[in-house]
């Protein structure tokens, strides 16, 4: 119950601004717990949450809500997340990416066979000069394109605009060399 309480109206006590609100109709509910079998102190503990608590179309919101500080939730020894299950009304809620494979083939020039990428490895501590130089060997060697790890961002070892730059180059070079389009996709959401 506490888990529930954690990851929707975020207070397991009474505060005084709970008056304030409707508590019960925006909390996590604890239906059902069971003991896992011959682990003693060990629960599966199923929560459902109303749909209100997220912002329509928002993976990052619900994710955010369900997994956020209620790992760090002291009360707690372990836990781990199992199973989720999406109700279609909100499932429904998502647009999507803006666009599908087809631009991508377009925009690469590539048909009848799967695009081939990989995300630069290691994810982070290059700089982004042998960033780009990684990107460029990858694209050189054949690969159609290539992508930042989610943990790039803009790091001080790394920063967004170099790494641009030093991709963009990579990106040009690895073209001019091989005849074919290639590509980078780059964190939009970084610095």
């Amino acid at each position: 119950a506490a888990v529930a309480a954690e990851s929707s109206t975020g207070t397991w006590t009474t505060v005084w601004t709970d008056g304030l609100t409707s508590l019960d109709r925006y909390k996590g509910r604890c239906y059902h717990i069971e003991p896992v079998a011959g682990d003693e102190n060990q629960y599966i503990a199923y929560v459902a949450y109303p749909l209100d608590l997220f912002e329509e179309g928002s993976v990052t919101n619900m994710f955010t809500s369900i997994v956020g500080n209620v790992f760090g939730f002291k009360a707690l020894r372990a836990l781990r997340l199992e199973d989720l299950r999406i109700p279609p009304a909100y499932v429904k809620t998502f647009q999507g990416p803006p666009h599908g494979i087809q631009v991508e083939r377009d925009k690469l020039n590539k048909y009848g066979r799967p695009l081939l990428g990989c995300t630069i490895k290691p994810k982070l501590g290059l700089s982004a000069k042998n960033y780009g130089r990684a990107v460029y060997e990858c694209l050189r060697g054949g690969l159609d394109f290539t992508k930042d790890d989610e943990n790039v961002n803009s790091q001080p070892f790394m920063r967004w605009r170099d790494r641009f730059l030093f991709c963009a180059e990579a990106i040009y070079k690895a073209q001019a060399e091989t005849g074919e389009i290639k590509g980078h996709y780059l964190n939009a959401t970084a610095g």
